[in-house]
């Protein structure tokens, strides 16, 4: 069954926006070859503009990557308003359990603060070598690492910190992040129990691993805009948002590799300042923009292949969408919107539906890309009424369209494919329809010869059996 509508919806005229400006921000994405999953526009907190790429819907939850990161830390808002934590606590004290006496006396100092500004005093991500020193315990890892400028002093994008607070969290509540963030927040808020990627001791991350669906991005969107109201109830307490949202720290010498002006404008609690506004982002382009003072929010879904397009998107945000406030256009080009927004899809692979012939094959390793699947898997395809059966012998099996996206879940999350005979080469595109990823299959019917490669290689498992599987676990070291 649908999930009822979060937001309200309008015309983009009857809010002030231009549906022209609207369709020049889609030119943009487009012109810069973002591969784009879903957009909602969101002014005075209705809903203008909502489209998604198929088979991308808008019933589907997606990964957010470290968006994830701006949720945990409303997470650590709620624990410090109900008296549980503050911001000057040391992490020491509130999670002693096992800490080495030989600790750096700095980790000693480090504070919830410290940890939601990424400003613990490291000169680069800590996460895999927190986790090399201390395989059975991250926190402790992260504890032991060396630092490279007082605590306080300096930005380094840390996703090991992230995943501390989550932990602190969950000691002074009582209960998982997951749990206390679908009581304290979806549910009020109308958004169902949401999904988690986790670790394998079955954590949730909380740097990373939260699905949701596009609406409930541009929800939480909203909810910061204004102030952590929703409605008639205050969610989270204004001023938390107001420190959430507000520059701590410089952030012009480091941007996470991100190149662009709207990483370097200040680093919040989780979130970062933008030219106009804030936002939120995760690996391959999920984002969560909000520029309080345009009344706006917008939110994208995609898998950007370079790192650049992140500032892409804020990019044609600015250049595109910003001019067109206050100058809305005619009904007849918001109906144009709307139709082009409801034509979205992302390209099937081309080809013919033939032969139908059943074809074996063994999949072999690719120079220069990531495997999906373990070479030496055998695996078979089987045509059948221009759609295909492919078989991963001991995997798993799915089902291909032609000309059409047909969705399968042999292990618990849906996977969507297409594909084409191409000569003697069976080609399908097999999308992890929850996630930015993609696998590319190719079998030669000559040479039994199967490749199967990720397009978007995922920043956990390369193993495509595991991110079928709900919920994907795996080390803590990723992402």
């Amino acid at each position: 069954m649908p999930q009822p509508a979060l937001l309200p919806r309008a015309e983009p005229a009857d809010v002030g926006v231009s549906a022209v400006a609207l369709g020049a921000l889609l030119d943009r994405l487009d012109e810069k070859g973002i591969e784009c999953h879903s957009v909602m526009v969101v002014r005075r907190g209705h809903v203008v503009a909502e489209g998604w790429w198929a088979p991308y819907s808008a019933d589907r939850p997606h990964l957010l990557y470290s968006l994830t990161k701006s949720f945990t830390a409303m997470a650590v808002g709620l624990a410090v308003a109900d008296g549980l934590l503050s911001v000057d606590d040391l992490v020491v004290d509130v999670l002693p359990d096992g800490i080495p006496d030989d600790i750096p006396a700095q980790a000693r100092r480090l504070t919830v603060h410290h940890l939601l500004t990424m400003t613990a005093g490291h000169d680069t991500d800590t996460l895999g070598p927190a986790w090399e020193l201390e395989p059975g315990d991250l926190v402790r890892g992260f504890l032991r690492m060396p630092f490279a400028a007082p605590e306080g002093t300096m930005h380094t994008y840390d996703n090991a910190t992230t995943f501390v607070l989550a932990r602190m969290v969950e000691r002074v509540t009582g209960c998982s992040l997951p749990e206390y963030l679908d009581e304290r927040l979806f549910a009020p808020m109308g958004i169902g129990p949401a999904e988690w990627d986790r670790v394998s001791s079955g954590a949730a991350f909380g740097f990373h691993g939260l699905h949701l669906t596009t609406e409930a991005v541009a929800a939480f969107g909203e909810l910061l805009r204004c102030g952590g109201r929703w409605g008639d109830a205050q969610l989270l307490p204004e001023e938390w948002v107001e420190l959430a949202t507000s520059s701590h720290i410089d952030s012009r010498h480091y941007a996470d590799g991100a190149d662009g002006a709207d990483y370097l404008a200040g680093y919040g609690y989780q979130i970062w300042r933008s030219r106009h506004g804030f936002h939120g982002n995760g690996a391959f382009g999920q984002h969560c923009i909000v520029v309080p003072s345009d009344e706006l929010v917008v939110a994208v879904t995609s898998a950007q292949h370079e790192v650049r397009q992140a500032q892409d998107v804020l990019d044609a945000v600015w250049d595109c969408l910003l001019p067109g406030l206050d100058h809305p256009d005619a009904a007849r080009e918001d109906a144009l919107l709307a139709e082009r927004l409801r034509g979205m899809a992302l390209p099937v692979v081309a080809g013919e539906p033939g032969p139908t012939r059943t074809v074996a094959a063994v999949v072999a390793a690719v120079d220069d890309e990531v495997t999906a699947v373990a070479e030496g898997t055998a695996v078979v395809v089987e045509g059948c009424d221009g759609a295909w059966r492919v078989d991963f012998k001991g995997l798993f099996a799915l089902d291909v369209g032609h000309g059409r996206w047909r969705e399968s879940a042999p292990l618990g999350r849906p996977v969507c494919a297409t594909g084409a005979w191409q000569g003697d080469v069976f080609v399908a595109d097999l999308r992890v329809i929850r996630s930015p990823h993609h696998v590319r299959l190719r079998i030669d019917a000559r040479t039994g010869v199967a490749t199967a490669t990720w397009v978007t290689v995922p920043l956990t498992s390369p193993l495509l059996e595991l991110h079928l599987r709900a919920p994907l676990m795996t080390r803590p070291d990723v992402a």
